[in-house]
């Protein structure tokens, strides 16, 4: 019997998940990616604390009605990395949270590094 989405996607998350964590030097970039939203934390998993979170639901963007999914999405990436810099983070572990390299999850990832976030 063949997998669905979601069972695929736990399976690729674990497989990724072991192999990385986050430190208080280097902490974890999370993204969750739902059909409307997306949202972005950085997570210190020794001292189990988030760091800095953004979503597409802060008031800054609720404002742009008129932006479509990818855009928003650099722009949650712009966000989090002005936000994780305030915080005098600069490098981050990137976690894709098991969803695929491309459309908003490959935006939000190139918005951060020009922001200055390494990964």
């Amino acid at each position: 019997m063949a997998l669905t989405k979601l069972e695929r996607r736990q399976r690729i998350k674990m497989r990724i998940r072991k192999k990385i964590s986050g430190t208080s030097t280097a902490p974890r970039m999370s993204i969750f990616r739902s059909n409307r939203q997306i949202s972005v934390q950085i997570i210190d998993d020794i001292n189990n604390v988030t760091l800095v979170s953004t979503s597409s639901l802060s008031k800054e963007l609720l404002e742009n009605k008129s932006v479509n999914k990818i855009q928003q999405a650099s722009l949650v990436g712009k966000m989090i990395a002005q936000k994780a810099i305030e915080k005098g983070i600069s490098e981050v572990i990137f976690d894709r949270n098991g969803f695929l390299y491309h459309g908003r999850i490959k935006s939000l990832a190139d918005a951060a590094r020009e922001a200055g976030l390494k990964f």
